[in-house]
């Protein structure tokens, strides 16, 4: 029971998707430090390439780029079949691609339901099946096949910000994580979900920088999240010491839901 017998995933395929940029990268980060081969996936083919340089060059793992834009079905399908084309098995699958939309209520669109769930929530699900092939050839009864939903607090609590889709969508990703837990656990295949607080990201950028002392306020520990706090907490869920743990909604947050408020 050493540490690297519990926690090492050296060797495994990753896919994450959304891996180019904020917490994706983090992640990717974290599997190709520690020896994995990671795929990263996102529709800017451009950020893609850039990670995968920089990730190449630490000289551990191995990171490539297949590009996708995760709004078109037909981009999903092409990323699934082009993994299967040059893996024969996949042990992590990473949903991390998300988008959000912010607006007051009088003035919410319905449009951005139809972007945010598409994103967060319907092709998570559509991706997770095609790729399901490649996570059952990967699965063994004492060390399954994973896969990890990036979910948020705020599916969680509800968020100050008035980001109805957003918050509704991650509710819905942490309940689907659970439902495919129970479907593909008899597969040998885990399913969880990270619910994330504040890191340091595209989508909080414009957020942290008007507020950050305020959210830093709100998290008991008293800072926002490290890449280190995020790739832990996957790399936990990949390797051994996670193999059973499954249909989990873990906060990686710094206890932010848990303030008590008078």
């Amino acid at each position: 029971m050493d540490t690297q017998t519990l926690f090492g995933v050296k060797g495994k395929v990753v896919l994450v998707t959304g891996g180019a940029k904020g917490v994706g990268r983090m992640i990717s980060e974290g599997y190709v430090t520690n020896g994995a081969t990671v795929y990263i996936s996102s529709r800017d083919a451009k950020a893609c390439e850039k990670a995968v340089s920089e990730l190449n060059a630490l000289g551990k793992g191995k990171a490539y780029a297949i590009p996708a834009d995760f709004y078109k079905e037909e981009d999903v399908k092409n990323l699934a079949e082009e993994l299967a084309r040059r893996e024969s098995k996949l042990h992590v699958l990473v949903n991390n691609s998300g988008s959000n939309w912010g607006a007051p209520y009088d003035e919410y669109p319905s449009s951005a339901w139809s972007k945010v769930l598409t994103l967060n929530l319907h092709r998570v699900f559509d991706l997770t099946k095609l790729v399901t092939p490649l996570l059952e050839k990967a699965a063994a009864p004492n060390n399954p096949a994973r896969i990890i939903n990036i979910g948020s607090v705020d599916g969680i609590r509800v968020p100050a910000l008035e980001t109805f889709a957003y918050s509704a969508s991650k509710a819905g990703l942490h309940h689907l994580s659970r439902v495919l837990a129970n479907h593909l656990g008899r597969r040998n295949i885990t399913s969880n979900t990270l619910a994330c607080g504040p890191f340091e990201s595209k989508m909080m950028a414009a957020t942290l920088d008007a507020h950050r002392e305020q959210i830093e306020a709100g998290v008991p520990l008293g800072r926002i999240g490290s890449p280190e706090d995020v790739a832990g907490a996957c790399i936990f869920l990949s390797s051994r010491a996670g193999a059973y743990v499954n249909g989990a909604t873990i906060t990686v947050d710094g206890g932010s839901v848990v303030v008590a408020k008078l």
